[in-house]
């Protein structure tokens, strides 16, 4: 990955905040009372994404994608954080990193096209008995002849009803688990013997599906192995603390930006006994406290971001923030409800649902109570070395 300069870092910042705010947050309420993206409107935004190099910011610009590192690409998900879940993904692409281990047949045929947002792929990891614990899984894949067979089912699947294909992690070795025993493969979706269950009705995040898969005797190639046999937990974990730094941590920060805003906006103009309500001090408290933490969110994101860009290991910082981070989002979604009030709690605002949507990053990627655990345990064995 490349650093961008300080000039065109700021320039691709700026881009995106003007492209979010002028034309992705305006079809916000149409895709949470739809529960879906008008068909029409997506494809000329994910067109104009892309002819603006919005597209896949994150994957090397050897395969086409933008080549931001680590710090820049966080400073881009705060902006991008500011717009639900849903048109972030199919406005701006969710390529996955490890998609980068890909052989240079499976590049042409699946690596490519996705950073060109030709194909949608979907990450295939959550079991209903797996989900912090990864390793548990027991969808298993056992060699047959020159084909894989692939049993088991996956569910809370992001984008898994429409992907082009999945990336399926499964059980090669059940006694070596998840130290050289887990594999993962990539899985067309008109393969016999995989199907969508059904998708989940959600609390948030509407806008795209989150499905349950099926695998049934399902035969893939042997050449459907994405990296090597036995190897598949090991690649995850290469990719998923810059994941989870953009994703949550950034994100997070930017959307309680977009709250802080709406507050600051409202106790300015909002007047009660005969005063701006900006001026009480309960208030006040409120609008200090949100900052200070968004603040602290951010500074730790940016951090981390430079010591991934620097090769180093960042996966107990990363922890933090994915703790502070999420629990940070959902104190100020509701401090911003209550600086509201009544109007706070309608559906004329989009700070309902931003609580609603802020829920669910204290669950996935890792639950904040799993997040402590590793925190815990590193400081214990290393200090507090930061």
């Amino acid at each position: 990955m490349t650093q961008m300069t300080t000039d065109e870092c700021r320039m691709v910042v700026e881009t995106v905040r003007r492209f979010v705010r002028d034309k992705v947050q305006p079809l916000e309420m149409e895709v949470e009372a739809l529960g879906r993206i008008p068909p029409e409107k997506l494809a000329a935004l994910k067109q104009e994404a892309i002819a603006l190099g919005l597209y896949a910011l994150n994957m090397p610009a050897e395969v086409g994608g933008g080549g931001l590192g680590a710090r820049d690409m966080c400073l881009v998900e705060e902006q991008l954080g500011q717009t639900s879940d849903a048109l972030i993904r199919r406005i701006f692409g969710q390529v996955y990193p490890m998609l980068m281990a890909c052989d240079p047949a499976q590049r042409e045929r699946y690596l490519k096209p996705t950073v060109a947002g030709d194909l949608i792929c979907a990450m295939a990891i959550t079991e209903p008995g797996a989900g912090s614990d990864a390793a548990s899984i027991s969808t298993t894949a056992r060699l047959d002849g020159d084909h894989f067979v692939l049993d088991g089912s996956k569910h809370f699947i992001s984008d898994g009803d429409i992907a082009d294909y999945v990336i399926v992690m499964a059980l090669t070795d059940a006694e070596k688990r998840a130290r050289g025993g887990i594999t993962l493969f990539l899985v067309d979706r008109d393969t016999p013997g995989f199907s969508v269950a059904r998708t989940q009705p959600m609390m948030g995040h509407r806008g795209y599906g989150h499905a349950e898969l099926v695998f049934q005797d399902c035969r893939i190639p042997r050449d459907a192995v994405l990296g090597e046999v036995g190897q598949g937990f090991k690649l995850i974990m290469q990719s998923v603390s810059a994941i989870r730094l953009a994703h949550i941590g950034a994100r997070c920060a930017g959307m309680a930006q977009r709250v802080l805003e709406m507050m600051r906006q409202h106790a300015a103009t909002r007047r009660q006994f005969g005063q701006p309500i900006g001026d009480y001090q309960m208030i006040q408290q409120m609008i200090a406290d949100s900052a200070i933490e968004i603040y602290a969110t951010r500074s730790m994101v940016l951090d981390c971001a430079a010591d991934i860009d620097a090769g180093l290991d960042p996966r107990n910082k990363v922890s933090m923030i994915k703790v502070h981070a999420s629990e940070t989002l959902g104190r100020v979604a509701d401090r911003g409800i209550q600086v509201f009030g009544g109007y706070g709690f309608t559906k004329e605002l989009p700070l309902e649902r931003i609580y609603r949507d802020a829920r669910v990053t204290r669950i996935y990627d890792g639950t904040s109570e799993i997040h402590r655990m590793l925190v815990a345990r590193g400081v214990i064995r290393n200090g507090l070395s930061l």
